[in-house]
């Protein structure tokens, strides 16, 4: 059984998504009551590692650069600094753990409705 220690010292049982991918679920506070999500990345702060590549290619990307950018439903990446996209509703929980395993944490994920960070540098998560 692979375990992964977190940060604070709980461990948390991967479960496996499809294609065999694991997740780390449970405490990402993030539910069908959350809403719509939007994501956005701090190219400042990327250090181009590819875990968010990994968890949700649809919605991440490396440019040129070596850095992670968002993409749109249309697959176009987004290069504006602070561009913002849709959240497709069956990424929700792998676009959160891309932002939660960010090594540079630089993934804000937010909610649609209101703006406030669900998962991300400012989610108090």
């Amino acid at each position: 059984m692979v375990r992964r220690v977190r940060p604070s010292g709980r461990c948390r049982r991967p479960r496996k998504v499809g294609a065999g991918r694991l997740r780390w679920g449970g405490e990402d506070g993030v539910s069908a009551e959350t809403g719509p999500l939007r994501v956005w990345v701090d190219q400042d702060l990327c250090t181009g590692d590819g875990l968010c590549v990994q968890y949700a290619p649809e919605v991440f990307e490396f440019d040129v650069d070596g850095l992670a950018y968002v993409k749109a439903d249309d697959g176009e990446l987004r290069l504006d600094p602070g561009s913002r996209v849709d959240v497709p509703d069956h990424l929700r929980l792998d676009v959160v753990d891309a932002a939660k395993e960010c090594p540079g944490d630089c993934i804000h994920v937010l909610r649609a409705s209101d703006g406030v960070e669900v998962a991300g540098p400012d989610s108090g998560n």
